[in-house]
């Protein structure tokens, strides 16, 4: 019978701490991971002082409520900050990633320019990228003042120059390859 106010009590407590108002007018903040260790260490430690301590149990209670409290904050604070240096991660590969597609794309817009100028100066017939045998009208250029100039036949323009994802990023002109 000596138990019951205690239940009773325990009860009480439970349910108006975890209970809360229907209607409110802000949003409710979450915990953070040293409030959650902290309550859930000093419930187990409350409750295991009291078991421990058999002949005082509120005292044994109150002493393993605040050791356990202090052990689940310290918890709690450690498991923050791996979530805040995992997001710190995340946050620099995020921004490295940004930076590389950005990097990409202006040499995919100086290749472009490149091969625009290329053209342009030279102004020699293209060949499509999936023909056998290059067309003679590609073995011959003409200069600005309409001369003809000997072109090296054995070698195609490289579209890709300047993007290090192909190959012969290096180049001008693609080399053979058989």
């Amino acid at each position: 019978m000596n138990k019951l106010p205690y239940i009773f009590t325990l009860i009480v407590l439970l349910s108006s701490v975890f209970s809360s108002p229907s209607a409110q007018a802000q949003e409710k903040k979450k915990w953070s991971p040293q409030a959650k260790g902290a309550v859930i260490g000093g419930l187990g430690g409350a409750a295991a002082g009291a078991i421990i301590n058999k002949r005082n149990r509120p005292v044994g209670g109150v002493i393993g409520g605040v050791a356990g409290g202090a052990i689940g904050y310290g918890v709690g604070k450690h498991i923050d900050n791996k979530q805040k240096e995992r997001a710190r991660i995340a946050a620099a590969n995020q921004a490295a990633a940004d930076r590389a597609a950005a990097n990409r794309a202006a040499a995919n817009r100086a290749a472009v320019a490149r091969n625009t100028s290329v053209t342009t100066r030279t102004q020699t017939a293209m060949v499509p990228y999936n023909s056998l045998a290059a067309a003679p009208a590609a073995a011959i250029a003409y200069d600005a003042q309409g001369m003809p100039v000997v072109s090296n036949a054995a070698y195609l323009p490289n579209p890709s120059y300047g993007d290090a994802s192909h190959p012969y990023s290096t180049s001008e002109y693609r080399r053979k390859s058989w």
